[in-house]
């Protein structure tokens, strides 16, 4: 038996942790909410569910014989862990709105969804070049999605067109056009790598071949069409960040990061002044107590949320983050930061800081060049998001309205983020040993 499965023992053993958290984390919510100490092991249902379907990932991976990083999945599981307790936590403060169930209800669904979608894309994904070989219909797709959502999209009060209503469920086709966009410039930037890197002399600039220089071009005009037409700054930076970030890893040149984030600058300074939303969302970031009642409560009150949490944090279940408006989307770190502390707000940031590192980690030791750059485009995806809410949250950027990687509620979200895992775990077995 031994021949024909390779245990998975680090991962195995680091899985107990989360599954511990899961645990102490929802008796420590249901006691606090319920004001006594007795309680049965129905109580725990969702955490006992949700540990079952971390081992079965476990074990589906190794039935699969998957050589991949065993770090990926644990720290993936302790940050859905976190977003599961915290739907718990916020549930039943969260007006149901009349949708086909509760908010911890659904972020139980959707997490259960998410693992099934990571199972079948380790499943089937086993050979990359069918990925390179479909580089433009990833990019017609994704194009075409975009689209799409601004005709036909939804505003779920946000002030921007961003969901498509099917009814019991609405969708965010933004989460899946940055998967595509990563798998699109993961092709083409590899098949051109010389000639983008080639350059020619321009006065005291050197620029590659005119060619070459379209994509910047497009995805510059993809960035302004999203913050104008969709009112949606945060998905505008993350793709043209993922765009940059993978560019650089190609061309190596610091000019192109430079030239393109000075272009997408101006882009915005322009939508600064045609567009009141985008200049209310700067406004209100600069300066939050001007309105503290109205358009500033948001922000207001998730800092009064970390000033409450302090070093320890209250506690599950003791603080007060229902008072930040959709704090389950927007501002779930902010009520980590209550509940959790500056401790705990330390920990989550450090669990990201872990998922990058062990990801650009892995792109690093692999030697085939399309898989190594789709591997940096994909963590750069859960980096670069994860970093542009984080900073919003504490006021260091203006909020964009994306979600936290594996921890807001959101279904589109969290299903995606659990396919790039998906993804890299594939992508780590070509890593070096």
């Amino acid at each position: 038996m031994s021949r024909l499965l390779r245990p998975r023992w680090l991962e195995l053993q680091l899985l107990v942790v989360p599954a511990a958290a899961s645990l102490v984390g929802l008796l420590t919510i249901y006691l606090a909410r319920n004001g006594r100490t007795s309680w049965s092991w129905a109580d725990l249902t969702v955490s006992l569910l949700f540990i079952g379907v971390v081992f079965l990932t476990h074990f589906w991976l190794t039935l699969l014989r998957v050589r991949s990083d065993e770090l990926l999945l644990p720290i993936v599981v302790m940050l859905s862990c976190l977003g599961l307790l915290l739907s718990q936590r916020l549930g039943p403060a969260i007006p149901h709105g009349g949708v086909w169930a509760s908010l911890s209800q659904r972020q139980l669904v959707y997490l259960l969804v998410a693992f099934l979608a990571l199972g079948t894309t380790v499943g089937l994904v086993r050979r990359f070049e069918v990925l390179r070989r479909l580089r433009y219909t990833w990019a017609v797709t994704a194009i075409a999605l975009t689209i799409f959502t601004m005709l036909f999209g939804t505003d779920l009060g946000s002030g921007a067109r961003l969901w498509i209503d099917l009814g019991p469920v609405t969708v965010q086709p933004g989460e899946v056009v940055k998967v595509l966009l990563v798998l699109f410039l993961a092709g083409y930037l590899d098949d051109h790598r010389e000639l983008i890197a080639s350059s020619y002399r321009v006065g005291p600039f050197r620029l590659p071949p005119l060619p070459y220089l379209i994509p910047l071009v497009v995805m510059w005009g993809l960035s302004v069409l999203v913050v104008v037409l969709q009112n949606d700054l945060g998905n505008a930076l993350l793709l043209f960040g993922i765009f940059l970030v993978m560019l650089y890893v190609v061309s190596g040149r610091s000019l192109y990061v430079i030239a393109g984030s000075l272009a997408f600058a101006v882009a915005v300074a322009i939508a600064l002044r045609l567009f009141p939303r985008v200049e209310q969302r700067v406004s209100i970031w600069l300066n939050p107590w001007s309105d503290p009642t109205g358009i500033g409560l948001q922000p207001v009150q998730a800092d009064l949320a970390f000033a409450h949490g302090h070093l320890l944090g209250a506690g599950w279940g003791f603080g007060y983050p229902q008072a930040i408006p959709v704090v389950a989307t927007d501002y779930a770190f902010a009520a980590i930061g209550e509940e959790l502390g500056s401790l705990g707000s330390v920990a989550v940031i450090a669990l990201y800081l872990l998922l990058v590192m062990r990801g650009l980690f892995i792109a690093v030791r692999i030697r085939n060049s399309y898989v190594r750059l789709l591997s940096v485009g994909l963590v750069t995806v859960l980096g670069l998001q994860a970093l542009i809410i984080l900073a919003g949250n504490v006021r260091l950027l203006p909020l964009t309205g994306i979600t936290l990687p594996f921890i807001s509620a959101g279904g589109s979200s969290l299903i995606t983020n659990f396919v790039i895992i998906g993804l890299l775990l594939r992508a780590s077995e070509f890593a070096r040993d």
